[in-house]
Protein backbone atom coordinates (compact mmCIF):
# COMPACT_ATOMS: atom_id res chain seq x y z
CA UNK A 1 0.00 0.00 0.00
CA UNK A 2 2.72 2.51 1.01
CA UNK A 3 4.25 2.35 -3.05
CA UNK A 4 1.14 3.51 -4.59
CA UNK A 5 0.17 6.41 -2.00
CA UNK A 6 3.68 7.58 -2.61
CA UNK A 7 3.48 7.11 -6.46
CA UNK A 8 0.10 8.88 -5.95
CA UNK A 9 1.26 11.51 -3.47
CA UNK A 10 4.04 12.52 -5.97
CA UNK A 11 1.44 12.86 -8.77
CA UNK A 12 -0.26 15.16 -6.92
CA UNK A 13 2.85 17.38 -6.47
CA UNK A 14 4.10 17.59 -10.15
CA UNK A 15 0.32 18.50 -10.47
CA UNK A 16 0.53 21.41 -8.79
CA UNK A 17 4.39 22.02 -9.87
CA UNK A 18 5.54 21.16 -5.72
CA UNK A 19 7.51 18.41 -6.82
CA UNK A 20 11.14 20.16 -6.35
CA UNK A 21 11.37 20.69 -3.27
CA UNK A 22 13.80 23.86 -1.37
CA UNK A 23 16.51 21.72 -0.92
CA UNK A 24 15.90 19.86 -4.12
CA UNK A 25 19.55 20.14 -6.57
CA UNK A 26 18.21 21.11 -9.72
CA UNK A 27 19.67 19.93 -13.06
CA UNK A 28 22.87 20.95 -14.32
CA UNK A 29 22.05 23.72 -17.09
CA UNK A 30 24.18 23.84 -20.64
CA UNK A 31 25.96 27.49 -20.50
CA UNK A 32 26.02 27.34 -24.22
CA UNK A 33 22.16 26.41 -24.29
CA UNK A 34 20.08 30.38 -25.20
CA UNK A 35 17.17 28.82 -24.21
CA UNK A 36 18.42 27.81 -20.89
CA UNK A 37 21.13 30.79 -19.80
CA UNK A 38 20.19 34.28 -20.15
CA UNK A 39 23.43 35.97 -20.53
CA UNK A 40 24.21 39.58 -18.52
CA UNK A 41 26.44 41.23 -21.51
CA UNK A 42 28.98 41.28 -18.66
CA UNK A 43 31.60 38.52 -19.77
CA UNK A 44 33.45 38.38 -15.90
CA UNK A 45 30.41 38.11 -14.39
CA UNK A 46 28.75 35.45 -17.08
CA UNK A 47 31.93 33.40 -17.17
CA UNK A 48 31.17 33.04 -13.18
CA UNK A 49 27.71 32.39 -13.38
CA UNK A 50 28.54 29.37 -15.88
CA UNK A 51 26.91 31.74 -19.06
CA UNK A 52 24.09 33.73 -17.68
CA UNK A 53 21.68 33.88 -15.16
CA UNK A 54 19.68 30.61 -15.13
CA UNK A 55 16.32 31.15 -17.10
CA UNK A 56 12.86 29.28 -15.74
CA UNK A 57 14.24 30.72 -12.26
CA UNK A 58 13.40 33.71 -9.73
CA UNK A 59 17.17 35.11 -9.18
CA UNK A 60 18.28 38.38 -7.14
CA UNK A 61 20.51 41.51 -8.00
CA UNK A 62 21.46 42.92 -4.49
CA UNK A 63 23.65 45.33 -3.03
CA UNK A 64 23.83 48.98 -1.33
CA UNK A 65 23.32 52.16 -3.10
CA UNK A 66 26.02 52.99 -5.61
CA UNK A 67 26.80 49.33 -5.35
CA UNK A 68 26.82 48.49 -9.13
CA UNK A 69 22.92 46.48 -9.14
CA UNK A 70 21.31 49.47 -11.43
CA UNK A 71 24.15 48.89 -13.61
CA UNK A 72 23.99 45.43 -13.35
CA UNK A 73 20.05 45.00 -14.39
CA UNK A 74 20.72 48.07 -17.59
CA UNK A 75 23.18 45.71 -18.83
CA UNK A 76 21.16 42.65 -18.10
CA UNK A 77 18.06 44.44 -20.25
CA UNK A 78 20.51 45.51 -22.59
CA UNK A 79 22.13 42.14 -23.41
CA UNK A 80 18.34 40.68 -23.68
CA UNK A 81 16.87 43.72 -25.99
CA UNK A 82 20.23 42.59 -28.77
CA UNK A 83 19.09 39.33 -28.15
CA UNK A 84 15.77 40.55 -29.68
CA UNK A 85 13.85 39.24 -26.64
CA UNK A 86 10.85 41.31 -24.96
CA UNK A 87 12.14 42.28 -21.57
CA UNK A 88 9.27 43.96 -18.48
CA UNK A 89 10.79 46.68 -15.90
CA UNK A 90 8.89 46.56 -13.08
CA UNK A 91 10.13 49.76 -11.40
CA UNK A 92 8.42 50.19 -7.89
CA UNK A 93 9.48 53.95 -7.39
CA UNK A 94 9.08 55.08 -10.59
CA UNK A 95 13.32 55.75 -10.85
CA UNK A 96 13.95 54.37 -13.79
CA UNK A 97 15.87 56.98 -16.38
CA UNK A 98 15.72 56.60 -20.01
CA UNK A 99 18.38 58.25 -21.18
CA UNK A 100 20.69 55.89 -19.14
CA UNK A 101 19.04 52.64 -20.04
CA UNK A 102 19.58 53.68 -23.79
CA UNK A 103 23.46 54.75 -23.03
CA UNK A 104 24.03 51.18 -21.28
CA UNK A 105 21.94 49.97 -25.33
CA UNK A 106 18.50 48.66 -23.85
CA UNK A 107 16.23 48.90 -26.81
CA UNK A 108 13.78 50.93 -25.65
CA UNK A 109 11.08 49.54 -28.22
CA UNK A 110 10.91 46.20 -26.55
CA UNK A 111 10.80 47.41 -23.16
CA UNK A 112 7.94 47.41 -21.10
CA UNK A 113 8.27 49.96 -18.51
CA UNK A 114 5.51 49.63 -15.22
CA UNK A 115 5.80 52.47 -13.17
CA UNK A 116 4.77 52.68 -9.51
CA UNK A 117 4.61 54.65 -6.61
CA UNK A 118 6.66 53.70 -3.76
CA UNK A 119 7.59 56.30 -1.61
CA UNK A 120 11.28 56.04 -0.29
CA UNK A 121 10.88 58.08 2.95
CA UNK A 122 6.90 57.64 3.66
CA UNK A 123 6.84 59.19 7.35
CA UNK A 124 3.81 57.61 9.06
CA UNK A 125 1.56 56.21 6.16
CA UNK A 126 3.95 52.88 5.77
CA UNK A 127 0.35 51.24 4.61
CA UNK A 128 0.49 53.20 1.97
CA UNK A 129 3.85 51.92 0.49
CA UNK A 130 3.01 48.37 1.75
CA UNK A 131 -0.23 49.10 -0.82
CA UNK A 132 1.91 49.91 -3.66
CA UNK A 133 4.45 47.19 -3.16
CA UNK A 134 1.63 44.88 -3.21
CA UNK A 135 0.21 46.07 -6.60
CA UNK A 136 3.78 46.00 -8.11
CA UNK A 137 3.85 42.24 -7.14
CA UNK A 138 0.18 42.09 -8.95
CA UNK A 139 1.81 43.97 -11.79
CA UNK A 140 4.94 41.29 -12.17
CA UNK A 141 2.18 38.41 -11.54
CA UNK A 142 0.42 39.41 -15.11
CA UNK A 143 3.10 40.07 -16.94
CA UNK A 144 4.89 36.37 -15.87
CA UNK A 145 0.97 35.24 -16.73
CA UNK A 146 1.85 37.01 -20.32
CA UNK A 147 4.51 35.42 -21.17
CA UNK A 148 6.61 36.21 -24.35
CA UNK A 149 9.17 38.13 -21.90
CA UNK A 150 13.11 37.10 -21.78
CA UNK A 151 13.82 39.05 -18.66
CA UNK A 152 11.35 40.37 -16.29
CA UNK A 153 12.62 42.35 -13.80
CA UNK A 154 10.99 43.76 -10.32
CA UNK A 155 13.03 46.99 -8.73
CA UNK A 156 12.47 47.89 -5.17
CA UNK A 157 15.82 48.36 -4.39
CA UNK A 158 15.10 51.94 -2.90
CA UNK A 159 12.19 51.18 -1.49
CA UNK A 160 12.07 50.99 2.58
CA UNK A 161 13.56 47.96 3.96
CA UNK A 162 10.92 47.22 6.45
CA UNK A 163 7.76 47.22 4.00
CA UNK A 164 9.76 44.89 1.54
CA UNK A 165 10.39 42.32 4.56
CA UNK A 166 6.86 42.33 5.25
CA UNK A 167 5.65 41.16 1.76
CA UNK A 168 4.88 37.32 2.76
CA UNK A 169 7.52 34.42 1.92
CA UNK A 170 4.86 33.13 0.01
CA UNK A 171 4.89 35.99 -2.86
CA UNK A 172 8.37 34.64 -3.56
CA UNK A 173 7.87 31.15 -3.98
CA UNK A 174 4.20 32.04 -5.66
CA UNK A 175 6.45 33.88 -8.48
CA UNK A 176 8.91 31.30 -8.27
CA UNK A 177 6.12 28.26 -9.39
CA UNK A 178 4.70 30.52 -12.59
CA UNK A 179 8.27 30.93 -13.89
CA UNK A 180 9.60 27.85 -13.23
CA UNK A 181 9.80 25.71 -17.00
CA UNK A 182 9.77 28.47 -19.02
CA UNK A 183 11.87 30.76 -20.91
CA UNK A 184 11.64 33.55 -18.65
CA UNK A 185 14.45 35.17 -16.13
CA UNK A 186 13.01 36.83 -13.03
CA UNK A 187 14.93 39.08 -11.49
CA UNK A 188 14.41 40.91 -8.25
CA UNK A 189 16.86 44.32 -7.71
CA UNK A 190 16.94 45.14 -4.15
CA UNK A 191 19.05 46.27 -1.55
CA UNK A 192 19.00 42.79 0.38
CA UNK A 193 18.10 39.84 -0.02
CA UNK A 194 14.55 39.14 -0.69
CA UNK A 195 13.52 35.57 -1.94
CA UNK A 196 16.06 33.38 0.36
CA UNK A 197 15.91 30.07 -0.78
CA UNK A 198 12.95 30.03 -3.65
CA UNK A 199 15.91 32.17 -5.71
CA UNK A 200 17.57 30.53 -8.36
CA UNK A 201 20.94 32.23 -7.61
CA UNK A 202 21.65 35.72 -5.67
CA UNK A 203 24.51 38.24 -6.99
CA UNK A 204 25.31 40.12 -4.00
CA UNK A 205 27.29 43.59 -4.72
CA UNK A 206 29.46 45.40 -3.74
CA UNK A 207 31.84 48.19 -4.86
CA UNK A 208 35.98 47.39 -4.32
CA UNK A 209 38.00 49.36 -2.12
CA UNK A 210 40.22 52.52 -3.92
CA UNK A 211 43.05 51.04 -5.86
CA UNK A 212 44.64 54.47 -6.70
CA UNK A 213 44.63 56.71 -10.15
CA UNK A 214 41.68 57.39 -11.53
CA UNK A 215 39.88 54.52 -9.65
CA UNK A 216 37.70 56.28 -6.95
CA UNK A 217 35.52 53.87 -4.91
CA UNK A 218 35.31 51.55 -7.81
CA UNK A 219 34.07 54.39 -10.13
CA UNK A 220 36.55 54.69 -13.30
CA UNK A 221 36.95 58.14 -14.40
CA UNK A 222 39.44 58.56 -17.15
CA UNK A 223 39.54 62.06 -17.73
CA UNK A 224 35.78 63.91 -17.64
CA UNK A 225 33.60 60.39 -19.10
CA UNK A 226 32.46 57.92 -16.70
CA UNK A 227 33.53 54.81 -18.19
CA UNK A 228 32.18 52.62 -15.68
CA UNK A 229 32.38 50.69 -12.42
CA UNK A 230 34.67 47.69 -10.40
CA UNK A 231 32.60 45.51 -8.12
CA UNK A 232 32.70 42.11 -6.35
CA UNK A 233 30.00 40.00 -7.00
CA UNK A 234 29.64 37.47 -4.38
CA UNK A 235 27.60 34.47 -6.37
CA UNK A 236 25.04 32.35 -4.13
CA UNK A 237 23.18 29.34 -5.06
CA UNK A 238 20.41 28.68 -3.08
CA UNK A 239 19.75 25.00 -3.71
CA UNK A 240 23.30 24.07 -4.25
CA UNK A 241 24.31 25.58 -1.20
CA UNK A 242 27.26 26.91 -1.75
CA UNK A 243 28.86 30.38 -3.17
CA UNK A 244 32.05 32.24 -4.91
CA UNK A 245 32.95 35.24 -5.28
CA UNK A 246 34.41 36.70 -8.29
CA UNK A 247 35.54 40.60 -9.10
CA UNK A 248 33.56 42.19 -11.93
CA UNK A 249 33.68 45.25 -13.99
CA UNK A 250 30.84 46.61 -14.92
CA UNK A 251 30.53 48.65 -18.17
CA UNK A 252 28.71 52.39 -18.36
CA UNK A 253 28.74 54.87 -21.47
CA UNK A 254 27.31 57.89 -19.26
CA UNK A 255 28.99 61.01 -19.65
CA UNK A 256 30.18 62.70 -16.82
Amino acid sequence: MAVPARAHLESLLRAKRLDRTLTTALPPLDPHDEFAMAPSGITALDARLGGGFPRGQLSEIVGARTSGRTSVLLQLLAAATRRGELVALVDALDRFDVDSGAAAGIDLDRLLWIRGHVVANPGLCRDLNQRALEQAVKAMTLVLQAGNFGVVAFDVADAPADAVRRLPFTTWLRLQRMIEGSQTLGVLVGSEPMARSSAGLTVQLTIKPSAGGDVVRGWRFPGRLFEGIDVDARVIRARARWQEQCDVRVPVSTCA
